[in-house]
């Protein structure tokens, strides 16, 4: 009897070695179906990390002039998407960061060369604008926009933001054309974009502009000019001759307003003055 018990005793203290190896086993190493061999522990290596695709597509018009060139840059360096459209399809620009905005071909007087191009585009910023015969100024600063606002409103981008111009009093009356393109386009946006319409109305626009070849530092004028009058505003509601003491304004700061206006969505919709401009370009976006 005794030996049958020690037996007994002797096969429970096994069975619970080795259910406490196989607990060890479970615990820190797989194991196989082979009762003989013991894996090795899983090793987890981690994924290589992959940062999102941008969220936010931009299509600026006229990214090859003064103004679109810095509003290209400006959302390059915010890490979005940029495409912008020109009539060859491709850039004017020797920068070499302007390889990285994709560039289409078209014509703003004709809509169906702008499907592609607005294909996927969350909001447009609208540099364009020119001078010429009062016919010429309509068209280009009028018709032109007037076609971008209506494509852009059908093809469902949520905002559009437009570089218009301050009134400058008797100006206005010299280049009619151009005022009433750029205030026809702007009832435009209104009438199609209640909610996501943004107008800037800068001044005189300074900074360095290229042409061809040559670099025209219009800031040597300008800055001082933006400090000097910035603080009369006041004097600029002088009837006709007021308006002319508008300040200018650096394009670094119409860019950055820009691109701002176009990916805040708590940014308010309406006009901005050069005063506007000039504030919110110094107030970083929550």
């Amino acid at each position: 009897m005794k030996t049958i018990i020690s037996r007994l005793i002797h096969s429970s203290s096994s069975s619970i070695s080795r259910l406490n190896a196989m607990a060890v086993s479970i615990n820190g190493r797989s194991f196989c179906t082979d009762s003989n061999k013991i894996d090795e522990p899983f090793k987890v290596e981690e994924a290589e990390t992959v940062p999102p695709p941008p969220t936010e597509k931009l299509l600026v018009l006229g990214g090859n002039g003064f103004v679109g060139s810095h509003v290209c840059r400006e959302a390059l360096n915010h890490g979005l998407s940029v495409a912008s459209l020109s009539r060859s399809g491709k850039s004017s620009l020797h920068d070499s960061w302007a390889t990285n905005v994709i560039w289409y071909k078209g014509n703003l007087l004709s809509t169906e060369s702008l499907k592609e191009a607005l294909n996927g585009v969350t909001a447009v910023i609208s540099c364009v604008g020119g001078f010429g015969s009062n016919s010429s100024m309509y068209k280009i600063n009028g018709t032109a926009n007037i076609n971008a606002i209506r494509a852009a409103s059908e093809q469902g981008v949520k905002r559009f933001i437009y570089i218009s111009a301050a009134d400058f009093g008797v100006v206005n009356y010299l280049l009619q054309g151009y005022y009433e393109g750029k205030r026809a386009a702007e009832t435009e946006l209104l009438t199609k974009f209640p909610y996501g319409g943004i107008i800037l109305r800068p001044g005189f626009i300074y900074g360095t502009r290229s042409v061809g070849s040559m670099k025209i530092p219009l800031g040597i004028v300008g800055s001082p000019l933006e400090m000097v009058l910035q603080h009369t505003t006041a004097l600029t509601q002088i009837p006709l001759v007021g308006p002319l003491l508008t300040p200018p304004v650096n394009v670094t700061a119409v860019a950055k307003v820009a691109v701002r206006a176009a990916t805040d969505p708590v940014f308010p919709p309406g006009i901005i003055d050069v005063h506007g401009i000039q504030r919110y370009s110094q107030n970083k976006s929550k």
